[in-house]
């Protein structure tokens, strides 16, 4: 076991819920090492963000790994598929949705356990919600759990916890979690299908449910939009 301070890696997609995860982790006494990917995701401006997350948040370092996940497409994330726009929560609520990018969260977590392994470092931390994307299947606890436990299993961390603090929080309790914890929500980006300077479209799944959490708590989401209409 190395000295000082115990370190996590937490992932950080530039994202408010991720941005959240990275305060709690940072509250909660943890050494944090950054890690965030460019997979070939049309909304790469969140790289941006997580950046300037992990300087704001005073990281002990941020990788940034570069994947090709348009090598398999399947998501509107990474293919020439249109992202659906002002859906409501119903349709949000209903099956997978087409920006499900397959086993990201495997992959992601799975890069981040073997930087874990060489650091030492026995937390990982993982903004998943499944509140309001319960559509996603890799956001889901059982399935963290399970990855925890595969984690164990098949690496020296016999003891390694994955860490998803946000699984069972609406938007707006994590907002409400992040301005307690002094995250600035401006500098983070959540839009899929972002204008040219990076400011959020306004109606695709992410920036509908950002916005609404926002609403709920009677605040305004600092973030830029297309036209600066929310």
């Amino acid at each position: 076991m190395s000295s000082g301070p115990l370190k996590a890696v937490v992932l950080l997609s530039g994202g408010m819920d991720s941005a959240t995860c990275l305060a709690i982790a940072r509250a909660q006494g943890f050494a944090c090492y950054a890690l965030s990917f460019r997979y070939g995701q049309r909304h790469a401006i969140e790289l941006e963000a997580a950046a300037r997350l992990a300087a704001a948040h005073r990281v002990v370092e941020h990788r940034i790994v570069e994947i090709d996940l348009r090598a398999f497409g399947g998501s509107a994330l990474t293919a020439d598929v249109a992202v659906p726009k002002d859906r409501d929560a119903a349709a949000m609520a209903t099956g997978i949705p087409i920006t499900y990018v397959p086993a990201r969260n495997t992959i992601f977590l799975s890069y981040a356990l073997a930087w874990a392994e060489l650091l030492d470092a026995h937390d990982i931390y993982i903004g998943v919600n499944a509140v309001d994307y319960s559509g996603y299947p890799d956001c889901r606890p059982e399935f963290i759990a399970a990855f925890q436990a595969t984690a164990r299993l098949g690496t020296r961390l016999t003891d390694l916890t994955v860490r998803a603090p946000l699984t069972k929080l609406s938007k707006a309790d994590i907002i409400a979690k992040g301005n307690a914890l002094g995250v600035d929500f401006g500098l983070t980006r959540s839009c899929y299908d972002p204008g040219h300077d990076g400011a959020g479209c306004g109606h695709c799944d992410a920036c509908t449910l950002r916005l609404r959490g926002f609403e709920q708590l009677g605040l305004v989401d600092p973030a830029p939009y297309v036209g600066g209409a929310q």
